[in-house]
């Protein structure tokens, strides 16, 4: 058992890693590799604030994530500069 609900969320109603996994595939495979590899090299090491933060950021549209991750546009919302500014340094350490 993975610690989630029947519906893949865990106890904090945080979706599974599973169920994120899903969400991170989005259609556009530069992006589809970014979050994947994120979720596989940093996401663990999240505190609970911060992995909440990233399954906002999964619900921001394609395009601007992918400006937002490969560095082309900043957030105007500081904290979620601050994550992708993690999720960028968890990817480049690979």
């Amino acid at each position: 058992m993975d610690g989630s609900d029947g519906q893949g969320r865990t106890s904090t109603g945080i979706p599974g890693v599973n169920r994120l996994r899903w969400q991170c595939r989005r259609g556009m495979l530069e992006l589809d590799l970014l979050l994947e590899a994120f979720l596989d090299a940093g996401y663990e090491g999240l505190d609970e604030p911060d992995k909440k933060a990233f399954v906002d950021l999964l619900g921001q549209p394609d395009q601007l994530l992918l400006d937002w991750l490969i560095g082309h546009a900043r957030p105007e919302d500081g904290e979620v500069g601050r994550l992708v500014d993690i999720v960028r340094a968890r990817v480049a350490q690979g």
